[in-house]
C-alpha cells in the first residue's frame, strides 16, 4: 500500500477528518491561489478537506486546514498583503494554536512536493525561525502521526 493512502487511512480511522473534496472544489481553490496542490495534497484534500488529529477540531493541536482555510501565511499571521511581512509563496496549510502555522512554499519545488515549514507567530517571517520542517506534505504527516500529538520538530 502506498504511503499516502496508509496514512490516509490512518486518519479515518484514528482521527477526525471532514468530508471530501470535490474536484469542482480543488478547481475552485487552484484558480483562487494560483499553484496546483501537489501529489501528496491532492491525495490528502479527495480525501478529507482538512482533519483534526489526536483530538476534535476545537482541541487539536494539529488542524490541517480546509481549501477554504488556507491562506498567505502573511495575511493569516500579520493580516497584510505586504511583502515585508512575508514571501507570497508561503501558504497556511496547518493551525497549530495560539495563532501558529505549519506552511508550504509553493515557489520550491524538490522533485514535485512543496516544503514544510514551521511558523512561529511571534518571529514570522524571519527566515532564521521560519525553517523547513519535512521536505513534503507526505513526510509531515507521517511524522505527525507518529509524534503522539507532539510537534515533533521541536525536539530536533
Amino acid at each position: 500500500m502506498p504511503i499516502m493512502d496508509r496514512l490516509l487511512a490512518e486518519i479515518s480511522r484514528r482521527h477526525f477528518p471532514e468530508a471530501p473534496a470535490t474536484l469542482e472544489q480543488i478547481a475552485a481553490f487552484e484558480a483562487r491561489v494560483g499553484w496546483k496542490l501537489d501529489v501528496d495534497l491532492r491525495a490528502f484534500y479527495l480525501h478529507c478537506n482538512g482533519a483534526a488529529l489526536f483530538r476534535p477540531r476545537l482541541d487539536a493541536n494539529y488542524r490541517i486546514l480546509s481549501l477554504g482555510e488556507i491562506r498567505r501565511a502573511r495575511v493569516a499571521i500579520r493580516g497584510s498583503e505586504d511583502e515585508a511581512d512575508g514571501p507570497a509563496s508561503w501558504y497556511t496549510l496547518i493551525y497549530l494554536q495560539d495563532g501558529d502555522y505549519v506552511l508550504t512554499d509553493v515557489a520550491r519545488q524538490a522533485k514535485g512536493p512543496y516544503p514544510v515549514l514551521d511558523a512561529f507567530h511571534e518571529t514570522f517571517p524571519d527566515p532564521a525561525h521560519t525553517r523547513q520542517i519535512a521536505d513534503s506534505f507526505g513526510e509531515f504527516l507521517e511524522k505527525a502521526l507518529a509524534s503522539g500529538n507532539e510537534y515533533f520538530w521541536l525536539d530536533e
